[in-house]
């Protein structure tokens, strides 16, 4: 079947009947989850099964479980972390050890409840100049470190049955703003950017899934890279990530317009689907309608991307957490 080149959202714990719906006309290739649609584990399959039955398919379901502030599902029912940077920090020499086990414990309670991807992980560079909205989630300060744990981070997941979807690419590392509320401008010159930021890129552009950055290198291009199709071709051809690329959310404040032109840009630029969140049932009908179906060469990226989806690892969870206390000397989490 045709997909259609949207990722979306609900508004709460279950499908209202309008939601439903507008997913079973337009198709969208996957969907988000949020705080608001997270309860218990059984309601939260329960909304996994509503959502690929509107759907029509067995679409990606996906959520920002990063860990620290960045965590969608939480206890009681759900393992709390320590933000990313200070989890790297505790983890020391272990560290890529303990972030591929913090990663397969993640993808292990996902899958059970019927999410099976991740918006993971974020391989941006962190600095000195570094936002506080994005610095702890880093996971280092060097591109080769960063590249190493996203390579963990990532085969934990999909051991464990659980999409990855490296972001935000080409590199926020250098951002001095929020994106949800600002666009950041970055001034480094080309080969700064090439050697530093986008490096990790590079080393993980075999990952089934990849993020855009909201935000501007001024060496390269004057619009935000989600709406840049030279920050796309640099993507795919410099980058080397030739797999399904989605928008960082459109609704972020970095970006201006009507949402509908947003989306419309977005994949004009070379963007595959379009990631629409946190708006009213109008707004993702307009974004939805606006993106269409995809596109002959992001349908080939999406079918890439689902057959990497597989039937996670048989392991022992008790003994892998058991592990990664021993590794960590018993801070695992929050």
């Amino acid at each position: 079947m045709r997909y259609g080149a949207a990722i979306l959202d609900a508004s709460g714990l279950r499908l209202t009947a309008q939601e439903k719906a507008l997913f079973r006309a337009v198709k969208p290739f996957g969907f988000i989850l949020f705080a608001r649609n997270i309860d218990t584990p059984d309601q939260v399959r329960a909304l996994c099964d509503e959502l690929r039955e509107a759907a029509g398919h067995e679409a990606v379901i996906t959520v920002d479980q990063e860990g620290g502030r960045v965590q969608r599902l939480r206890a009681p029912h759900w393992r709390d972390w320590t933000a990313p940077l200070d989890f790297v920090q505790a983890a020391g020499p272990n560290a890529a050890e303990a972030m591929y086990l913090r990663f397969r414990l993640i993808a292990d309670e996902l899958h059970r409840v019927g999410i099976d991807s991740n918006c993971a992980p974020m391989v941006d560079v962190a600095g000195a100049q570094t936002h506080a909205f994005l610095r702890n989630r880093c996971y280092g300060t060097t591109p080769d470190a960063v590249a190493a744990l996203g390579r963990a981070a990532a085969d934990g997941m999909l051991a464990g049955g659980v999409l990855p979807v490296v972001k935000h690419m080409p590199g926020h590392g250098r951002a001095t703003m929020d994106s949800h509320f600002d666009l950041p401008q970055v001034d480094a010159p080309r080969a700064a950017l090439d050697t530093h930021d986008f490096a990790p890129f590079k080393v993980l552009n075999d990952l089934p899934m990849g993020m855009t950055a909201h935000l501007v290198y001024d060496a390269i291009d004057p619009r935000p890279a989600t709406l840049s199709p030279v920050m796309m071709q640099l993507i795919r051809e410099d980058i080397g990530f030739d797999n399904l690329i989605m928008t960082d959310d459109i609704s972020m404040k970095a970006l201006t317009g009507e949402v509908d032109d947003i989306a419309a840009g977005a994949l004009a630029a070379g963007c595959d689907v379009v990631l629409y969140c946190n708006a009213t049932l109008e707004d993702r009908t307009r974004v939805a309608d606006a993106a269409g179906e995809m596109s002959d060469a992001a349908q080939t990226r999406a079918a890439r991307a689902l057959a990497m989806r597989r039937t996670p690892d048989d392991v022992d969870i008790p003994a892998l957490t058991a592990k990664l206390d021993r590794l960590l000397g018993g801070t695992v989490y929050g």
